[in-house]
This record gives structure tokens, sequence and C-alpha cells, in this order.
């Protein structure tokens, strides 16, 4: 049997694991208020809340962002890449949305520069402000096609937020696992019309997340950040 050199994978793996030094697992993007006031209460509601945002935020606006950055970052186009960051934050609808991406901008910076990363430490100032930057450039840097990277990303978003879901319900690990099978196919495709929105249709609307996101900023007890 000959060998198959996967490091690009074993790479993408890497930067796409809740073990990840960027704190991805302090945050539940809302969930924690959905699950106090009841509207996810079960197994069906937490797939249902997640569908809903995979079909609108990450196939509309998280993955078609993480492409264009991607491609800043391979054309070293500082400008486009910090142009697109902008806009992310932009359609981030909540402090505590903005706050969480710039949160873990910073942190993926810093690993990025200890990792010893060709312009993690030049183009620290503004990579600091986006997770997805950060992310885009370790795609770039370590040569890993789009169209695998952004199934990884899209994936580290998915299995995050359902970590949460089922600690805050809560689930078994099993109840978990099955709404990872179910979604795979739908996460799949949102990916990959994610990677063909124009520059026109990029956006999204997720008026339940922004609305639970901000009752989340002053709910009284919580064990996530947002």
């Amino acid at each position: 049997m000959s060998f198959v050199d996967n490091t690009q994978l074993i790479r993408l793996l890497q930067l796409s694991s809740s073990a990840l030094p960027v704190g991805g697992f302090t945050y539940s993007q809302g969930l924690e208020w959905a699950v106090e006031c009841q509207w996810v209460s079960n197994e069906g509601d937490l797939h249902a809340w997640l569908l809903d945002l995979i079909g609108t935020n990450l196939q509309y606006l998280e993955v078609p962002l993480l492409v264009r950055m991607t491609q800043a970052c391979q054309d070293k186009d500082t400008l486009a890449l910090i142009r697109w960051i902008d806009i992310l934050l932009a359609h981030r609808e909540t402090s505590e949305l903005r706050l969480e991406e710039m949160n873990r901008g910073r942190a993926m910076a810093r690993l990025l520069e200890d990792l010893e990363m060709e312009l993690a430490n030049d183009w620290k100032i503004f990579l600091s402000k986006s997770q997805t930057a950060g992310f885009s450039l370790a795609l770039n840097q370590w040569q890993i096609p789009i169209s695998l990277g952004a199934q990884g990303f899209a994936w580290s978003w998915l299995e995050n937020i359902l970590i949460s879901g089922v600690k805050l319900i809560p689930l078994g690990q099993v109840a978990g696992q099955r709404i990872l099978k179910n979604l795979a196919k739908p996460l799949a495709k949102a990916v990959e019309k994610g990677m063909s929105i124009t520059d026109e249709e990029i956006g999204s609307s997720a008026p339940s997340l922004a609305y639970a996101s901000a009752k989340h900023e002053t709910q009284y007890t919580r064990l996530f950040r947002s």
C-alpha cells in the first residue's frame, strides 16, 4: 500500500478542533438564553435551531467571507482583508457577538504568531479583530484548499455550538451525535452553496439569534460568555 501524505488534512483537523486554544468552547452565541426561555428545550429544538443557522448565517455570511478572506491572504491584499473583516463585524448584531469575534481573533492571532506562521506578526493588528481572518491565513499558509477548509470551518462552528446545547438543555452525548449525523448533509450543502455566493448576496438575517444574544448580555446567571 502506497503512503498518501495527508498533512493538509491533519492541519485542518488541528484548526477545526474544539481543543484549539481560541476559546470557542466558552461561547453559546445566544443559545444559553434560548434554552433559558425554553425556545430550545429538547433534541428536536436544538436540531431546528442549528439547521436554521446553517441555512442563513453560515451559508450566506460565514462561508462567503471565509472564502474572500482566504483569497485576500493568498493575494497578500491587506486592504481587501481589512474590508472583509469590517463587513463581518458589521454583521455581528450585538455587542456580545462582536466581542466574541474580536476576543477569538486576538487568541487566534497570538496562536498563529506562537506557531511562527508567516505574516502572523506583521498582520497581527487586523487579524486580532476576527477569528475568521486568522483561520483564513492559516488555510493559506498551510496550503489547505478552500473547498476543504470551508468544510472544516463550518464543522468547527457546528460542533462548538452543539456541545453548548448538549450541556445547557441538557442532552445525552448520543443525542448530540445524532444531531451531528443528521446535520452533516445540510452542512455540506450550505458550504457548497456558500462558496458560490456573490458579493451582492452576502448577508444574513437571523432575528432570533440577535434577540437571544442581546438578552443573554444581561441574563442573571450564565455559563457561557455569549
